[in-house]
């Protein structure tokens, strides 16, 4: 795509899929008051409830926010908690005819018990295996068809190791890309780290880099080049996006790289936050941005949504204006 003067206008241009694990980020919060007596643990005296998207369909909200046209692709059960999915997605302006409901999973949910502003616990409903052939099949011809119904200008994937980014599923889609000259970027987990072979952009965090090197990694350019170094060589990837937590994030262009560090934020949460820079990231990689612009707007945009409680978006109208703030900081007096 032709590179605008307006990042953000031409953000609204794009169409992006999006394959990967949903889930829903269910919220149940109160008051405690007392310990229970049947054991040592907070009574939480319930006042609401709350279910938010989460996981690749987090992403897609972030697509959707920063202006742009996700199409998500993933599968859930046949469940509650599907029907509940079902719902959410609508609500949020978000397509579900890319959803494959199966018998064989169940809808990962993560529950939060939280007390004011303070989590308490988390449980987890999920399936871990990979999909079935049928599963894989239903999913790839879905991906198929609307890499022919549509312009699509970047495949993101997002890994939650929940069985949706099988090796099988990675490879097939993968090579659509490559036949098709579509950019992909990828937010790796643990289990199929190495899977994405060729893939444009990896976006790792920095404890899940440091799981797969073979010496450990420290926050400072050498070591991150180095990791950065042995990733293009197992991947042909052409970016490595390390997102370094509170120290900002790494990224490295063919051997060219660079540290952004962080701003001052008052953090409440960091949930979500890798979902939206990898949003950003890929978005700015489907129109040519340069590294040194990737690393800003998804720093700032990571950034962002630490200092709202939750998993939440991106808010693009607050990005743009922290965006053209730090740019004009950059520029020389000359």
């Amino acid at each position: 795509m032709e590179h605008k003067s307006n990042i953000f206008e031409a953000f609204d241009q794009l169409n992006v899929l999006v394959v990967g694990d949903v889930m829903i980020d269910r919220y149940m919060s109160g008051q405690v008051e007392r310990i229970s007596p049947e054991a040592p643990v907070p009574v939480v005296h319930l006042q609401k409830r709350e279910d938010r998207l989460g996981g690749a369909a987090n992403v897609a909200l972030n697509i959707k926010a920063l202006g742009a046209t996700p199409y998500l692709c993933s599968v859930i059960g046949k469940d509650r908690d599907a029907e509940r999915m079902l719902e959410l997605l609508p609500d949020a302006g978000l397509s579900i005819k890319g959803i494959i409901q199966s018998k064989e999973r169940v809808t990962t949910v993560k529950t939060r018990i939280l007390a004011g502003s303070q989590q308490l616990l988390r449980v987890d409903e999920e399936t871990i295996e990979d999909l079935s052939k049928n599963e894989v099949t239903l999913v790839l011809d879905i991906i198929r068809t609307i890499l022919e119904e549509k312009i699509i200008h970047v495949i993101l994937f997002q890994d939650y190791n929940k069985g949706v980014l099988s090796q099988e599923v990675i490879r097939n889609i993968m090579l659509e890309a490559i036949k098709r000259d579509i950019p992909t970027a990828v937010d790796p987990k643990f289990k199929n780290f190495w899977a994405y072979k060729h893939v444009t952009l990896f976006k790792p965090n920095l404890k899940e880099i440091r799981s797969q090197m073979p010496e450990p990694i420290l926050t400072e350019s050498a070591s991150l080049n180095k990791a950065a170094e042995l990733v293009r060589e197992k991947l042909g990837n052409q970016y490595t996006l390390i997102t370094l937590s509170e120290k900002g994030l790494f990224i490295d262009h063919n051997g060219e790289s660079l540290l952004e560090g962080t701003r001052p934020r008052q953090i409440a949460d960091v949930s979500g936050a890798g979902d939206t820079v990898i949003s950003v990231a890929a978005l700015c990689l489907a129109i040519s941005l340069d590294m040194q612009e990737i690393a800003t707007l998804s720093n700032l945009a990571g950034g962002q949504v630490c200092e709202r409680l939750g998993v939440v978006p991106v808010d693009k109208i607050q990005l743009q204006q922290e965006y053209e703030y730090y740019k004009k900081l950059k520029v020389p007096n000359d």
